[in-house]
């Protein structure tokens, strides 16, 4: 039997409008921190709400053996919900039209776990742009629709670059938004050039690949590290025949548009979702390889799309462990395209990321997970770069929960 599709309810006030729009349908209420937000900030009048929620039942399709949904669904539903309100806001002016494509997804913790016959909310909303770019807060409630308790489980921010429908190579600016405060641009801003700075110091990981083990050890990177191999389909792409993913030729920011003049046309290519929630699926597989008990996604750092994926490519997505706490495992994950049907291009890479995962009990309940044996002086390095990472977040975290004076 064929799946529903979601249901998409709209709602306002928010922070932003632009004067195209559409009625609002079955207004859902906001979570705390996205209304919060909606407060303090305003635009010009219009109809266009300047917020919007996906909702949709968890099905056992939808989660592990356990029963808790796969952090790979969420991403999925979040980026759904981002390329929807950054695409109505870029096609808010009379203009060339375009379709919004994600080149990049902040850190995004999963706060509590969600499980088969919840509701997931998944509620968007635009708080900054520079001259070619978006960026998209997400907040994800749980609702249980027995005793109609909700809670917090996601929040992650997206940004998004409009491409012109005419040409897939052309970046288009973004309207601008109208902030009720100066000081919500200058931190946009910060935001925006922190994850450019990111994004260009992932570059050099790019050429690095998962390579086999024989005969593998317990615990070692190589025992539990796992491809899988995908052809990119018509069903993997994206309804305007654009990948969700980098835009920019040169890969060196959001704000770098194509200077070239090249006529284009409309290519099927690799959504953006899917991508995402096949990353899921690998760290999920080598993290079950690697402690053989229930594992759930504790977070994701940014996720940095590289490359375009179209449709024919065979997708190659690899994860590997390369840190362990007492209580967390940290899986690198790298996507490669492979264009079978075009000789004059290579082998390259499309997306990276890196995924935490935590073992639980039969009771939810956090385990200790076997300590990942490092062997060679790459692995190594890896498992020291890990470390930092873990213990720069928990210092992070600690700080955050520090009360305030």
């Amino acid at each position: 039997m064929a799946r529903p599709p979601p249901s998409l309810s709209m709602a306002r006030p928010g922070l932003i409008h632009s004067p195209r729009g559409l009625p609002d349908t079955c207004a859902l209420p906001k979570p705390p921190a996205a209304a919060a937000a909606a407060a303090s900030m305003s635009g010009p009048t219009g109809e266009t709400p300047s917020a919007i929620q996906i909702c949709r039942i968890m099905r056992p399709d939808d989660a592990n053996v356990a029963g808790n949904v796969h952090g790979g669904t969420i991403l999925k539903m979040i980026e759904e919900a981002g390329v929807i309100i950054s695409t109505r806001h870029c096609n808010s002016q009379n203009g060339e039209r375009c379709v919004a494509v994600l080149a990049r997804v902040e850190r995004t913790d999963f706060l509590s776990p969600m499980c088969i016959g919840e509701v997931a909310h998944v509620s968007a909303e635009i708080t900054y742009t520079s001259k070619h770019s978006v960026e998209v807060q997400v907040h994800v409630m749980s609702e249980n629709i027995l005793t109609g308790t909700k809670k917090l489980t996601n929040k992650a921010t997206l940004w998004y670059v409009p491409l012109s429908l005419k040409n897939v190579d052309k970046v288009l600016e973004v309207p601008p938004v109208v902030y009720s405060r100066q000081e919500q641009e200058e931190e946009g801003r910060r935001r925006y050039e922190a994850q450019k700075l990111e994004r260009m110091e992932t570059k050099w990981r790019n050429g690095d690949i998962v390579q086999p083990g024989l005969n593998p050890e317990p615990n070692t990177v190589s025992y539990s590290q796992s491809s899988l191999i995908h052809l990119v389909g018509p069903s993997d792409c994206t309804l305007h025949g654009f990948v969700h993913g980098d835009s920019s030729p040169n890969n060196t920011g959001l704000d770098v548009p194509n200077s070239g003049n090249t006529a284009g046309t409309q290519e099927d290519l690799l959504a953006p979702g899917v991508t995402m929630k096949l990353m899921d699926e690998v760290a999920g597989i080598v993290a079950a390889r690697h402690c053989k008990t229930n594992i759930v996604t504790a977070s994701v750092d940014a996720i940095n799309f590289h490359d375009k994926i179209r449709k024919g490519c065979v997708i190659t997505i690899s994860g590997r462990m390369t840190f362990t706490s007492n209580k967390s495992m940290e899986i690198e994950v790298l996507v490669d395209a492979d264009p079978v049907v075009d000789n004059t291009q290579r082998r390259y890479r499309a997306a990276s990321a890196f995924f935490t995962y935590v073992s639980l009990s039969q009771d939810g309940r956090s385990l200790p997970v076997p300590q990942l044996v490092p062997e060679t002086e790459d692995e190594k390095k890896r498992f020291e770069e890990g470390k930092g990472r873990y213990l720069q977040m928990k210092a992070k975290r600690q700080g955050q929960a520090e009360p305030q004076p």
